[in-house]
């Protein structure tokens, strides 16, 4: 089966990490046997139009025609979407990450380009967002269609693995606290978290918090942090780790913290629930909705308080939460399971384009 992506988002050499959950469904269909090429140009405007249709016209000359397209993100791909099925009765689908329907990132445009967006839409095959809460989202932004159906991130098959440590240190007699991120205070609202932190530290200091990342906020983070007045060593900034040393860091934390305004999916809680790790998250993460009691604590959004009492809860009940069984919810999230859900959709999308 050919199948044709068509992304707002791609990893490029100038930006490695954007869309990079577009890259791993396609690798996750080309493990099932799917022939996937991909459509992308970082233009903008008419210039935009031109590198798609050069695109296309290279591609053509050498594969063909697709039998099915996924367009990532409803923009302007849709047009060519559109032109698939009206001219060549090629089905397409919409998967679905964006983060501007939500209404803590509300940023869907009115006008003739909703009405385009809307129209788009009602013509694909499915529409598949990567949670209920963006669903939810889209279908109050006017978005319909006849199918529905959610679609999961997915994680690197290393993060299922036993992972011997290389760089990093046995954790101590300390219990660690883990949180990864790309420091975007307005999404990840990390300096709520310290504050919830700190107000822990204030009663017990058997505990310590390591971040890691790096982001458009990561030094004004660290600078915060460091007027709280935090006990010596309970903070440790990692700075930007490769996905292996992130997978590391979780092997050896007992329990995962995201404190996020807002989040579509949040691969950070699939990773952590792949390896077996515990984890306290605000409700508002995208996939906060699938996680059960087994797998950890949910606090309501910029609730410090709250945030604060899980800590607690989880400092003094580790014992509850068990590696095998968290790692058995968060097996859904594996190239296999995600790619063979996505082979499913694109071969009832084409026989019922037929």
């Amino acid at each position: 089966m050919k199948v044709l992506f068509l992304s707002a988002w791609y990893p490029t050499e100038r930006d490695a990490m954007a869309g990079l959950f577009v890259q791993k469904h396609a690798e996750a269909v080309t493990e099932q046997g799917c022939d996937v090429r991909v459509l992308y140009s970082e233009q903008t405007g008419f210039g935009w139009a031109k590198d798609m249709y050069k695109k296309w016209q290279q591609l053509h000359e050498e594969w063909g025609m697709p039998d099915i397209v996924q367009m990532n993100v409803l923009d302007k791909n849709g047009i060519i979407a559109l032109w698939f099925k009206w001219r060549h009765k090629i089905p397409y689908i919409i998967v679905e990450h964006w983060s501007g329907y939500l209404p803590a990132n509300f940023a869907f445009r009115g006008g003739w380009h909703g009405w385009m967006m809307r129209k788009i839409a009602e013509h694909a095959s499915c529409i598949l967002p990567v949670s209920q809460i963006l669903e939810d989202a889209m279908k109050r932004c006017g978005i319909k269609n006849e199918c529905w159906q959610r679609i999961h991130n997915v994680v690197d098959d290393f993060f299922y693995q036993p992972i011997s440590p290389i760089t990093i240190t046995t954790k101590g007699e300390k219990f660690r606290f883990l949180h990864v991120s790309c420091f975007d205070e307005k999404a990840k609202n990390i300096q709520g978290m310290l504050r919830a932190v700190r107000e822990v530290a204030k009663e017990r200091q058997d505990f310590e918090l390591v971040l890691v990342g790096t982001g458009v906020d990561f030094e004004q983070d660290i600078a915060y942090a460091q007027t709280l007045d935090f006990p010596q060593d309970m903070l440790t900034f990692t700075g930007e780790q490769t996905p292996h040393e992130v997978a590391q860091w979780m092997q050896q934390s007992d329990c995962f913290l995201l404190f996020s305004r807002y989040e579509t999916f949040a691969v950070v809680l699939a990773e952590a629930m792949s390896i077996g790790m515990p984890i306290i998250s605000t409700s508002t993460a995208g996939i906060a909705a699938e996680l059960t009691t087994k797998c950890g604590i949910l606090v309501p959004t910029q609730d410090e308080l709250a945030l604060a009492h899980a800590m607690v809860q989880m400092l003094e009940n580790r014992d509850m939460y068990h590696t095998d069984i968290i790692r058995a919810e968060g097996n859904k999230y594996s190239y296999q399971n995600v790619g063979k859900q996505l082979l499913d959709i694109y071969q009832r999308a084409i026989v019922s384009s037929n």
